[in-house]
């Protein structure tokens, strides 16, 4: 999913003007936000951009892993004894490998479309 670097948005409004689906919006701060359920992934706002403020996803890994981190930590507060904490994080790292399934197993029947 492409997003806007706010840093680095100018508010030029290319990417708002050459949206096939009108998924891109200026905020109150007069910068591009793409909205994630209407974009369809085009990429033509990523082509567009005189700034390059349009980003791909991967740039947000570390910040993705950081939230998901945080909020394994904030479930922990839950929790009392070390035990039941650990027990915790068992479940959780289930929980992300069944995610990883999802999208490789995804990744792979889109391959073969």
């Amino acid at each position: 999913m492409p997003w806007v670097n706010q840093e680095m948005c100018t508010g030029c409004g290319t990417c708002i003007e050459e949206c096939p689906v009108d998924a891109i919006a200026l905020t109150e701060d007069g910068l591009a936000r793409i909205d994630e359920e209407q974009c369809i992934r085009c990429g033509t706002c990523h082509d567009v951009c005189p700034a390059e403020a349009v980003r791909h996803d991967s740039e947000r890994i570390p910040q993705e892993v950081e939230a998901n981190l945080q909020w394994v930590r904030k479930l922990m507060d839950n929790f009392e004894t070390d035990e039941e904490k650990q027990a915790l994080v068992g479940r959780m790292i289930r929980y992300f490998n069944k995610e990883r399934k999802v999208a490789e197993q995804t990744i792979e029947r889109l391959e073969a479309l």
